[in-house]
């Protein structure tokens, strides 16, 4: 059993997958990880919704505007649920907070199943909404592409473009 950082480490994002279908099973398994995920009070402010069919599939990945995207056999978009989210005493609310850290156990629990995901923000939202008919308490946060790696992964990618631990970590007593 490799160790929580080794994973870490071996998660990449992938933007070519293999045309190889995905069982509903492993899918569950996927999510099964998001469920568990911790949250603002425990409100679990979310929804994921699988897109394994065409022509759904090949519309929600027109959403973002690039292609590579329609090469995942499983489109999963990650939705916040503004209903149940906790909102801090000065109204900010957790909920894109809460699906980011599901999210997160999402792309390592892939990885940990040979699988493969990237996060894709930068896409059409209302339309994706619009597609989906969802409503107005749900928004579509992130869409997160599915599958088995058509690409080798970045072994090496956090070597160069990581910033350094003491570039990131400061003890108590530093002024900034």
């Amino acid at each position: 059993m490799e160790s929580f950082l080794e994973l870490a480490c071996r998660r990449f994002s992938c933007r070519k997958f293999k045309n190889q279908a995905i069982s509903k099973e492993l899918i569950e398994k996927v999510i099964e990880a998001a469920r568990v995920a911790p949250s603002a009070v425990n409100n679990q402010p979310w929804i994921f919704i699988a897109i394994t069919e065409e022509p759904l599939k090949k519309m929600i990945a027109a959403t973002y505007s690039r292609n590579w995207i329609e090469s995942a056999p499983v489109i999963i978009i990650a939705c916040g649920d503004h209903n149940r989210s906790w909102r801090r005493s000065d109204g900010k609310d957790h909920c894109d907070i809460d699906i980011a850290i599901a999210i997160d156990h999402i792309t390592l629990a892939a990885t940990d199943n040979n699988l493969a995901t990237c996060w894709v923000c930068k896409f059409d939202a209302m339309k994706c909404s619009l597609l989906l008919e969802l409503p107005a308490h749900l928004t579509p946060i992130a869409l997160i592409p599915l599958g088995f790696p058509d690409e080798p992964p970045k072994v090496d990618r956090h070597k160069d473009k990581r910033k350094p631990l003491n570039e990131i970590l400061f003890w108590e007593g530093i002024k900034f």
